[in-house]
């Protein structure tokens, strides 16, 4: 196949350098020509470096599949597919494909790299809107095997599958995704920074205790706060709010107001040296003051298979409520508090325990303003004996953990409930270009859809908060005992 990819920026190098590894021939175009030169001494480079390590064998020949255009809409009778990858500005993209509308021919497929612009508007601006489509990368492209393939309301039927095996055939994964606002891993990456932000409005903890939480107990590789940090909280911001927008402010992903200040002070994370963590050079790394595991009089509240798990995990404990003995009981969904005075708890003793962290490496104790310090020290000791750390946390409904796996699941979930796409690609997508320990709606199935619709609609109740409404997607599946994978029925597409 012979493929034109216009700008030479990041991604479009790394989308020639994959196009050229999988040995189709590539023609390369900028607006500022010397840019080309440099992008193919770029990807050369990068050519040599793998076969250095003995990721490939001969740089030579994919090097020859590079082809300098001096134009961006010169003529190409033999070009079977543009795909574009220039500022994200539907203006700036429109010029571009209705230039090259007039010297390509009509059997030349257009893809846009966009991952903000509505596919369907940029396409709308051709004489022939059918012949474009989105083909979205993530950076690095060689790395990332994952492609989102984007279909405008006007897109040829027969497009996407065409889109769809190139990327298979070229070694990356492809999701066939509807042109909504931030597509699917975008808008399934909501989940977690946005719920991240409601735990920091709520002063459940400070940011570097919810990141340990997300990485011991999740098993994600990055905390939320780190993964803003990394990719520019300016960008998070307005990513999070043209989504939010875009699905006619939905609850479910509600921005915080802590950003715009952030924003304005510049605490964007890395790239300016200050976000939630200091980057600067000679900061100092944040520190975690060691709980030392120690024995003390332990009663464990409530019964049920919660309040088990608790009593396996800690099996010193005693079977009656002693003056000097601290309480724990599990939270799921609730508070601490609640449970305080809806059992008669002592409240200055009594502490949350999160089911979801006891098999975990770092557990997680939930305090309240009633709590006397030394009790808290003693349950934590006590927590630690068989875990590597603890972190303590003030009470919320469902604690940390559980918020941010709820609204994970729950906004894929309502990914899947719109048609937006399919289960299996909504896992797939996101593990590959998130990496989750697994796709959201398969994480649910771990815990269990009639367990997560408990815990989502205790969320809800003691909240208020309509963020925290279950899908249709979830009750209905915890009704019929289906998995959240369970695809929807499918129904047949009447003709006009």
């Amino acid at each position: 196949m012979r493929i034109r990819v216009i700008g030479t920026g990041v991604m479009g190098r790394g989308i020639a350098q994959w196009a050229a590894t999988a040995g189709h021939t590539v023609e390369l175009a900028d607006a500022r020509r010397e840019a080309v030169g440099e992008a193919i001494g770029f990807v050369g480079q990068l050519l040599d470096r793998a076969v250095v390590k003995g990721r490939m064998t001969e740089a030579d020949q994919v090097r020859a599949r590079l082809v300098p255009l001096d134009a961006v809409a010169a003529p190409g009778d033999d070009v079977d597919l543009v795909i574009e990858a220039v500022r994200e500005d539907l203006d700036t993209k429109a010029e571009l494909f209705t230039g090259l509308e007039a010297v390509l021919p009509p059997t030349t497929i257009f893809a846009t790299n966009t991952s903000s612009l509505p596919v369907t508007r940029i396409a709308a601006t051709l004489a022939d809107p059918s012949r474009l489509a989105g083909l979205h990368f993530f950076n690095p492209v060689p790395l990332m095997k994952i492609v989102e393939v984007v279909p405008g309301a006007a897109t040829r039927p027969d497009i996407p599958g065409v889109l769809a095996e190139l990327v298979h055939a070229s070694g990356h994964r492809a999701v066939t995704v509807a042109d909504t606002p931030g597509f699917l891993v975008n808008h399934a990456g909501r989940g977690l920074v946005t719920e991240a932000f409601a735990l920091l409005e709520d002063s459940a903890a400070e940011p570097v205790v919810i990141d340990r939480i997300a990485r011991d107990v999740l098993g994600l590789r990055m905390g939320p706060f780190e993964l803003m940090d990394l990719t520019g909280l300016d960008v998070t911001a307005a990513v999070i709010d043209s989504i939010w927008t875009g699905f006619r402010y939905s609850d479910r992903l509600r921005p915080s107001f802590l950003t715009p200040n952030r924003v304005a002070a510049g605490l964007f994370g890395r790239k300016s040296g200050r976000g939630f963590y200091d980057h600067r050079p000679g900061a100092e790394e944040p520190t975690e003051t060691p709980v030392v595991a120690a024995e003390c009089p332990l009663w464990i509240a409530g019964s049920g298979p919660d309040a088990d798990a608790l009593r396996a995990t800690l099996p010193t404990a005693s079977d009656e409520l002693t003056p000097e003995a601290v309480v724990l009981v599990p939270t799921w969904g609730t508070t601490v508090s609640a449970m305080i005075a809806e059992h008669g708890l002592p409240a200055s003793r009594t502490f949350g325990g999160d089911p979801l962290s006891l098999a975990t490496r770092r557990r997680v104790l939930a305090v309240t303003p009633a709590s006397d310090p030394e009790a808290v020290r003693a349950a934590a000791g006590v927590l630690a004996v068989g875990a590597e750390a603890v972190s303590v946390v003030r009470d919320t409904a469902g604690s940390v953990a559980q918020r941010l796996l709820a609204s994970i699941v729950s906004v894929a979930a309502s990914i899947a409930e719109r048609s937006l796409a399919t289960p299996e690609d909504i896992d797939l997508a996101v593990t590959a270009a998130l990496g989750y320990p697994a796709g959201p709606l398969a994480w649910g199935d771990r815990v269990g859809a009639v367990r997560l619709l408990e815990l989502q609609d205790r969320l809800h109740e003691s909240t208020g908060d309509p963020r925290y409404r279950p899908t249709r997607w979830l009750r209905e599946r915890a009704a019929l005992g289906l998995p959240l994978t369970a695809p929807a029925y499918p129904l047949e597409k009447e003709t006009p």
